[in-house]
């Protein structure tokens, strides 16, 4: 007895001692009215406000009038968010569909909204008009992969009218293109014939793009995977070139890195280098030019990428906003311009950037998925 009694206590010092070893990893989850903003830290003259609450707030697009549409990736519904009185501050959120699996994506052309599950896109006609009675959903296309891994998607409307839709990786680091040559890709359809066309290979996980007003051309965010150690591989903004790149996954990760799995006899010559290497585990998601005039000129056609945060790292990273300045084909520059969701000293989090949409008015909109608000920064 007296030994179970030992083993038992010896059971719950160790497990004491793992906790307090693990506490300070533990986020903090707060109401909105709780969130220290002014922990957030800007570059002078600008500042951050709660443009909405929006539970798990992911990934969001805008009508020319200004009603934001808003997905989530770990619930099943898709908003609509209103400022009617135009002060900078959502009045009401409707719920267009409580019914969807991972409706992550979302996006709005010509009066409709389009909205991207893990397998199909759906779209909903005439959605301004109908924000209070919003209509079933057409099922536009169901044939993308059904796994759930990666299986979210960020969608978007490109300049030349078609719906650009990635396809994730169903795995940390796999190879399943013999199966399917949709995985690890970027594809796009015509809405109105829908067939994808692959336009770009190689990519472990886009989660947000957007194109140069500049040049036209597409730019993307890329997740790199995980289990090569703390500081390697690097996640990566990429820039593309011409129809049919491959950017190295699952072979080469940051432009030089062979994976040391699927990295054996490839070259990383063979495949499309980063237009920047970001840190490693920062989990780039959405990505935005700043095309507005709000901001100082140093701004001007900037990226901007959310940085969502790691979760395997022994001491997080991400969890911020960086600013990147670039040419026609590479990034330059990047500095942080939004940080304080995560405290270094204790490693605790309370909030963790997804996407970000310049809004009609310059301002710029970042949604948050852990602390369930839109912000939106403005320079004053």
């Amino acid at each position: 007895m007296k030994k179970t009694l030992l083993i038992v206590f010896s059971l719950v010092a160790t497990m004491s001692i793992i906790w307090a070893a693990c506490a300070p990893f533990v986020d903090e989850k707060l109401n909105p009215s709780e969130l220290p903003l002014d922990q957030i830290i800007l570059p002078d003259g600008f500042e951050i406000s709660i443009y909405a609450e929006v539970p798990n707030a992911r990934s969001m697009a805008l009508s020319p009038g200004g009603i934001l549409f808003v997905g989530n990736r770990s619930e099943d519904k898709v908003y609509a968010v209103v400022d009617n009185d135009k002060d900078a501050k959502a009045d009401k959120v409707y719920v267009i569909d409580d019914d969807l699996k991972m409706p992550n994506g979302v996006a709005f052309k010509d009066g409709d909204l389009y909205v991207a599950e893990v397998s199909r896109i759906l779209r909903y006609r005439d959605i301004v008009n109908n924000l209070e009675n919003p209509p079933e959903p057409e099922v536009i296309f169901d044939g993308y992969p059904t796994e759930t891994h990666h299986g979210w998607k960020y969608i978007a409307f490109g300049p030349d009218g078609l719906l650009y839709v990635p396809v994730g990786a169903p795995c940390n680091i796999c190879d399943k293109t013999d199966d399917n040559l949709i995985y690890t890709s970027i594809s796009r359809i015509d809405v109105d014939n829908p067939e994808p066309e692959i336009i770009a290979r190689g990519i472990r996980n886009t989660v947000g793009f957007d194109w140069d007003p500049k040049t036209g051309d597409l730019w993307f965010t890329d997740n790199g995977r995980d289990k090569m150690g703390d500081d390697i591989p690097p996640c990566e903004l990429n820039h593309i070139a011409e129809v049919g790149e491959h950017f190295g996954y699952p072979y080469c990760h940051g432009g030089n890195i062979l994976d040391p799995e699927f990295g054996k006899g490839k070259d990383c010559e063979d495949y499309a280098a980063p237009a920047w290497n970001l840190d490693a585990h920062v989990a780039p998601l959405g990505m935005a030019f700043y095309r507005g005039d709000m901001f100082p000129d140093l701004y001007d056609n900037a990226i901007f990428v959310a940085e969502h945060g790691s979760w395997d790292r022994t001491k997080k990273s991400g969890y911020k906003v960086t600013m990147l300045t670039h040419d026609d084909t590479k990034a330059t520059s990047a500095t942080i311009f939004a940080e304080g969701w995560l405290d270094q000293e204790s490693q605790k989090a309370w909030g963790r950037p997804v996407d970000v949409l310049e809004m009609n008015d310059g301002s710029v909109l970042l949604s948050d998925d852990y602390a369930g608000v839109i912000y939106r920064i403005a320079y004053k």
